[in-house]
């Protein structure tokens, strides 16, 4: 008589060097999720049909994964695990049709290369993520670049803004001093260049002396808004008195 256990069991396939496509040796790993189908026959036939199945089933398992990983690089071994494990369980599934268990499920632990590949693949690995900070640095130095340089523009803009705004102001200044000037000065010419003496002297702060010259002063009493003052004349002498 019999004992067989019908729950979920671990068959650990045990690590194995294995040569990939691109003639490297790798260390590979796998476990296989499997049970004992829970009716008469099927018990029967784990007991019948195969002797030993968790020994015959990592045999498999291992022969199979050379038969995969050996078509593969390394690197698409690594990438491509998913599809792998499928691959070794299907085939696991047909080879143990009549053992009268099931394949629950295969895992990849490890596909490891020798340790000076490895080394290589992380100074490589490196290199690639310094290439791409080194890109990214310069691309942000770029772009801060850039932006000062748009500063610079708009600020450039601003100052010939502001120099255009304050010629205009002259501009409009003088106009408005030739309308005052053909106003007030049509024709004399003389009395023009006499405020003009008299402005410059009274933005330098010097001191000036207007002479009592009417039309000028009147002139000047109206730009400035004071009016002027009226002079007024000395009293005639009296003749001495005569005895």
């Amino acid at each position: 008589m019999f004992r067989v256990d019908i729950r979920e069991m671990l068959v650990e396939a045990q690590p194995q060097m294995i040569i990939t496509n691109d003639n490297l040796n790798a260390r590979v790993d796998a476990q296989v999720y499997l049970k004992v189908r829970a009716d008469e026959d099927n018990v029967k036939a784990s007991v019948y049909n195969v002797a030993n199945y968790k020994l015959q089933i990592v045999n498999l398992a291992r022969t199979t994964l050379r038969n995969i990983i050996g078509t593969l690089t390394l690197k698409s071994a690594n990438s491509e695990r998913g599809r792998i494990n499928e691959e070794l369980r299907h085939t696991l599934l047909s080879e143990t049709a009549s053992w009268g268990i099931e394949i629950l499920r295969t895992e990849l632990k490890e596909i490891d290369p020798p340790e000076d590949v490895q080394i290589t693949m992380n100074k490589v690995v490196k290199a690639e993520n310094e290439k791409v900070a080194a890109v990214d640095f310069a691309t942000a130095t770029e772009t801060q670049a850039d932006g000062q340089r748009r500063a610079e523009i708009k600020k450039a803009e601003g100052t010939k803004q502001a120099r255009i705004l304050e010629a205009e102001g002259q501009a409009l200044a003088i106009q408005l001093v030739n309308e005052a000037a053909e106003k007030y000065f049509i024709g004399n010419a003389q009395v023009l260049r006499k405020l003009e003496a008299v402005e410059r002297a009274l933005v330098q702060n010097a001191k000036v002396v207007i002479p009592a010259d009417t039309q000028l002063i009147n002139v000047i009493g109206e730009l400035a808004g004071v009016a002027p003052i009226p002079l007024v004349p000395k009293a005639a002498a009296s003749p001495p008195d005569r005895k």
